[in-house]
């Protein structure tokens, strides 16, 4: 537990003080994290990062989640996706010169790792660049399901033992989760009327009930994790934080609310 509160706070505090900074430097760490979690996604899988195909995967994901195409390379503003697609058709191009030994199957495995992990960074930045209380928006609500999730699963779990999909996560409990979804709320009420002119004008109604959807989508996100985790047979997605994991384990449910956030208008 130690371990985990010093790693957290040294982590936590670097992102933050790097998101506040915002600009180039705020796309210099996301383009880090991307080429971290599309290594964690190649091991787990037993390619490495440094072959074909692991190098236009991550190719792939940093021009979708980057803004290379409008920024650096003076394309309109569907050049990232150009690009992304670009490096998805030379690994189909991959196969004609395998002899067979490279698949249309093989393909797909790289090219859903880098859209998985393109797009979640991508509206990042997005959410980054119309505001950074969006993302303290997703930030506290992902952290608040999180931790009322552990607290109310723990606390309660002798009174409501259910289990929300042992399969997939064996310890997360219903109570857990719904207790999370609570948390959630509360914590973006509160941010609602600390930060009333700051945050999108949305009106409290409607925010509880974005609340709700993000949460649960946040919650998805780590059980869909957790089910990549389980299928290749891996505790933690990586080690590069210690006691937490890898960055698709600190990710993966803010991979998946950041794009419902853009869907839903919030930015």
């Amino acid at each position: 537990m130690m371990q985990r509160i010093i790693t957290g706070v040294i982590a936590g505090a670097l992102f933050l003080g790097i998101l506040v900074l915002g600009g180039v430097y705020f796309q210099i760490l996301v383009a880090l994290l991307v080429i971290v979690a599309m290594q964690e996604l190649f091991r787990m899988y037993k390619l490495q990062l440094l072959s074909f195909e692991g190098i236009l995967a991550t190719l792939a994901a940093l021009s979708l989640a980057l803004p290379v195409g409008t920024h650096w390379l003076g394309l309109n503003m569907d050049g990232g996706v150009m690009l992304f697609t670009l490096f998805v058709f030379a690994m189909l191009v991959g196969m004609v010169f395998s002899d067979g030994k490279y698949s249309f199957v093989d393909v797909g495995f790289p090219f859903l790792s880098a859209f998985y992990v393109g797009i979640g960074f991508q509206n990042l930045l997005t959410a980054r660049q119309s505001s950074i209380y969006i993302v303290f928006l997703a930030l506290f609500i992902v952290w608040a399901t999180d931790i009322g999730a552990y607290a109310f699963g723990r606390s309660l779990k002798e009174k409501f033992p259910q289990k929300l999909l042992p399969s997939v996560s064996p310890n997360k409990t219903v109570i857990g989760s719904v207790g999370g979804i609570a948390s959630a709320v509360v914590v973006a009420l509160v941010m609602y009327f600390l930060f009333t002119k700051e945050m999108p004008q949305i009106g409290y109604m409607k925010l509880i009930i974005f609340s709700i959807i993000f949460s649960i989508v946040g919650q998805m996100g780590d059980l869909v994790e957790s089910s990549i985790k389980r299928h290749f047979g891996v505790k933690d997605s990586g080690k590069i934080l210690p006691g937490h994991g890898g960055i698709l384990d600190r990710f993966d449910n803010l991979i998946f609310v950041f794009p419902i956030m853009h869907l839903l208008g919030l930015f």
